[in-house]
């Protein structure tokens, strides 16, 4: 089911599935009314979703739930990230706002000027990020009365080398990094993943990326919403930056259909 925008898809999965495999950042796409307020030139605009894009991960999400034998749900973003990120605080909660990348972002990759400071983010905040705000919400909800669980797995990749942009990138960079919460990631579902992912060169947690990604309307109040984040090294699978994907994609789609059903099964 796609919202009247276009900006983003719920796709049903099986009845009893308790999963919804999140795809937040895998899109290029950026309407032109969005494009007007974005101060780059085309060549600079496409070098800049080269870097800022999960490139594949719809892709990856769809073969592992091809693969599954319970079909996941899954909640797609159809725009990019540059229109809005609908995994950052539109607020001063979020951390990423030293940078110029909160909600709607006024800073590139590699800190350069994306939109102007002035910017309002009102209008892009109303019409993309509050709808797929509440229509994850509503996902997470449906699957809770549907099966009493619901586990959103969140579907990422991040780049070999660090950029400029990252507030964490001093750290481990493993093949995989598995985003935790102390709420809403029990050790079993972390130990599912890390079983699943354990033949892809070794699996670290929290860095270079952390968190998890849990609708507000549930976090830190609802244990029966189980949350972890999949970040894939994007040497792995594809050819860096926003080249196009390698053989690893296909040994990845089986492992995440590993750890679906693994979360199905219990």
């Amino acid at each position: 089911m796609a919202h009247p925008t276009g900006s983003f898809e719920l796709l049903p999965g099986a009845a009893e599935s308790p999963v919804i495999l999140h795809v937040p950042h895998s899109s290029r796409s950026v309407p032109d009314a969005v494009r007007a307020g974005i101060e780059l030139d085309d060549a600079a605009l496409e070098r800049e979703l080269d870097h800022i894009t999960d490139a594949h991960t719809a892709a990856l999400a769809s073969a592992a739930a091809d693969r599954a034998a319970v079909r996941p749900w899954r909640f797609v973003n159809r725009l990019s990230r540059l229109v809005v990120d609908p995994e950052r605080f539109p607020d001063e909660r979020e951390e990423m706002l030293a940078v110029g990348m909160g909600a709607v972002y006024t800073r590139t990759t590699h800190r350069e000027q994306l939109r102007s400071a002035s910017l309002d983010p009102r209008p892009l905040i109303e019409r993309y990020f509050d709808p797929y705000a509440r229509a994850v919400s509503a996902a997470v909800a449906d699957r809770l009365a549907a099966v009493g669980r619901a586990v959103v797995i969140d579907v990422h990749s991040y780049p070999t080398e660090p950029l400029p942009y990252e507030l964490h990138g001093d750290g481990p960079r493993p093949p995989v990094c598995l985003g935790t919460d102390a709420f809403h990631t029990p050790p079993e579902l972390l130990a599912h993943a890390e079983r699943a992912f354990a033949g892809f060169g070794g699996t670290g947690i929290d860095s270079p990326f952390a968190g998890t990604y849990v609708p507000l309307d549930f976090y830190g109040t609802d244990r029966r919403v189980g949350a972890l984040m999949v970040e894939i090294r994007r040497d792995g699978y594809m050819r860096e930056p926003g080249g196009p994907a390698g053989p690893g994609l296909d040994a990845l789609a089986g492992a995440l259909a590993e750890l679906v059903d693994a979360l199905s099964q219990e």
